[in-house]
């Protein structure tokens, strides 16, 4: 039986929570009541399901004791815990690639044993010390991936499709997200490598907010939502305002609450229905209180855009095709 508004589950991502305790500990070493207040803070926040965000919490760099510690954690505050976002541990980074390689590993690893359904990986590098230098860092280029260097994509390819296998054998959806300059940066390009990788569980996370969120100018929302996401698994959900003025040559964006932005997501998400997605959805924010424009996101979702009823049509896409089924082992409360 398919999602409705009530039951779709909606992850709140862990961006607003640092990853050193105000001792400068890394949350990692932390006593779990650390843990227990940050996820408390998300439930109360409204939410059922926290996104493990790695620049919060590495789960693939806890001991076992200490997964099944922050497992107990979270069970012991009552949320679930459905997916694992690794962000900016490239696997084709030319310096840490192999480092990296092994981190996803070890990631897909701790999702398994924490009852994760869904892992999150990109393309994108570490923020660069100009980024950092500015109140929003996508507004300085960042790293970007050797456009039309075959040996490269080829490495792209092969890596992610061995983290893939490894998902496989450990029951766990491998999703790759979408972000400028690298090789998952297009449309066409991210549909490219995942039909090379060629798994039934690896698929796109379409977080459109990277794309059109940059100043300069960008593919229509429209185009990205149609191509990509018939071939994904897990999505991140954020928006952001955008201005332009071609004649100057003048972009200029900023995050949005998800109603408000650029891209319209009650449309989109017609779309999504219409090619049988059925993923974990995951509601982002930066700037000022994230969290809670967050779970105001959550309430739009559930109010304006997800089905009130399981009476859609799916179509007979890739992801419907057994990409993208409902997931009924989900912890929830």
């Amino acid at each position: 039986m398919a999602y409705t508004a009530d039951n779709w589950p909606i992850a709140a991502a862990m961006l607003p929570f640092p990853g050193t305790s105000g001792q400068g500990i890394h949350i990692n070493d932390a006593e779990s009541s650390l843990w227990a207040a940050a996820l408390t803070e998300v439930k109360e926040a409204g939410f059922a399901n926290a996104d493990l965000t790695d620049s919060w919490v590495r789960p693939g760099d806890l001991s076992g004791d200490r997964l099944a510690e922050f497992k107990q954690t979270a069970k012991d505050v009552g949320i679930g815990i459905p997916a694992i976002s690794a962000i900016r541990r490239s696997v084709i980074e030319e310096r840490n690639w192999e480092a990296n390689l092994a981190y996803s590993h070890r990631t897909i690893e701790a999702a398994a044993e924490l009852g994760c359904e869904v892992v999150s990986v990109g393309l994108h590098q570490a923020i660069t010390q100009e980024q950092q230098k500015q109140l929003w860092f996508w507004t300085v280029q960042g790293h970007k991936d050797p456009a039309g260097n075959k040996e490269t994509w080829g490495n792209a390819v092969i890596r992610l499709r061995d983290l893939g296998r490894h998902a496989a054998d450990v029951g766990v959806l491998l999703s790759l997200e979408m972000y400028e300059d690298t090789y998952l940066g297009t449309a066409d390009s991210s549909v490219r490598l995942v039909e090379d990788i060629g798994l039934p569980n690896v698929g796109l996370n379409p977080d459109l907010g990277n794309l059109i969120r940059l100043h300069r100018p960008v593919e229509d929302w429209r185009e990205l939502v149609a191509k990509t996401l018939p071939f994904s698994n897990y999505w991140h959900m954020k928006n952001y305002f955008r201005d332009e003025d071609v004649a100057r040559d003048s972009y200029v964006t900023m995050p949005s609450p998800m109603e408000s932005g650029l891209i319209n997501y009650r449309e989109a998400f017609k779309v999504a229905l219409s090619v049988g997605f059925q993923g974990i959805l995951c509601t982002e924010h930066y700037g000022g209180d994230g969290l809670s424009v967050a779970a105001s996101n959550q309430d739009y979702l559930r109010r304006h855009v997800l089905p009130k009823t399981d009476g859609y049509t799916l179509g007979t896409s890739q992801v419907a095709q057994g990409r993208q089924q409902p997931t009924q082992e989900l912890a929830r409360v």
